[in-house]
């Protein structure tokens, strides 16, 4: 039986670890090296940065805080954030992570995330997916889908003005664009292409600590064959039970609850490990 994994995030701004609710209104959470030894020590499984001001001139900021970290953490690492180039690639494994998570590079260039699982290998190409109820699907669709042909249109566009509870939206740019794409769909699109990992996670949800979104999070398991990590909404332990086992996700990652040392990882496992999950403890 696979064992589940409990992955704490560090969305890193600035050189600093932060956290908001549904990706606004951030909050200083401390030094992410000095999280990333407490959650190794702690019994995390993996552990993931976001480095959401990865502009240019502050890409050597997370370069600096992935080496530190590698240098005393055995845990994999997945780092995110601005990742444009194979070189950005390339540098951040050099640096010393396991993994990395494409976004918005992946829905304005799809072909690059195959591009990236055949140069360094699907197990490190990890696709995160921002996705929210769709309220009308106003945004702009990426260029390539726009022009691409009727087949592939069908497939993973969302009509105009859709309004489907049922239904998802994928989101770029930390949350700010709406691209008409169909969140299930193009979970399905990334595994095809590529991609080793779906790192799922719900902007409804986001940072408001009632839970993942189960239908959402249930929807891409069941679409894919490849791993999918549940994010966004974790409050307390059974949320976590319930994104692994009724989400039906291989992981769950939080925030908010392991920053602020609400709970512990250990503590977390112990309670799925008592609830009959499968945990390494």
């Amino acid at each position: 039986m696979f064992t589940k994994r409990i992955i704490p995030c560090l969305d890193v701004k600035d050189g600093r670890v932060v956290k908001g609710v549904s990706f606004v209104n951030l909050r200083d959470a401390g030094d992410p090296v000095e999280n990333a030894l407490f959650y190794d020590e702690q019994g995390a499984d993996e552990l993931v940065f976001l480095d959401i001001t990865a502009s240019h001139e502050k890409r050597n900021i997370i370069l600096d805080i992935v080496e530190k970290t590698a240098t005393d953490v055995f845990m994999p690492l997945t780092v995110g954030g601005g990742i444009r180039t194979f070189d950005d690639i390339r540098n951040l494994l050099n640096s010393g992570c396991d993994k990395v998570s494409l976004n918005t590079t992946a829905v304005n260039d799809p072909e690059f995330v195959g591009q990236a699982a055949t140069r360094f290998g699907s197990q490190c190409i990890v696709v995160a997916i921002d996705a929210k109820k769709c309220a009308g699907a106003k945004g702009e669709p990426p260029a390539w889908l726009a022009s691409a042909n009727r087949e592939m249109q069908e497939q993973l566009l969302i009509p105009a003005g859709t309004s489907d509870t049922h239904r998802w939206e994928v989101y770029t740019h930390g949350g700010r664009n709406a691209k008409h794409i169909d969140a299930v769909q193009w979970a399905r699109y990334m595994e095809k292409l590529g991609a080793g990992e779906i790192l799922l996670t719900s902007m409804d949800e986001d940072g408001r600590k009632d839970g993942y979104d189960l239908e959402l999070t249930r929807a891409i398991s069941e679409a894919v064959s490849i791993p999918v990590i549940a994010s966004g909404g974790a409050g307390n332990l059974e949320h976590l039970y319930d994104g692994l086992v009724k989400g039906k996700a291989d992981a769950v990652l939080a925030a908010s609850i392991f920053h602020f040392r609400e709970y512990t990882i250990k503590e977390a496992k112990e309670y799925l490990r008592s609830k009959g999950v499968a945990v390494r403890l």
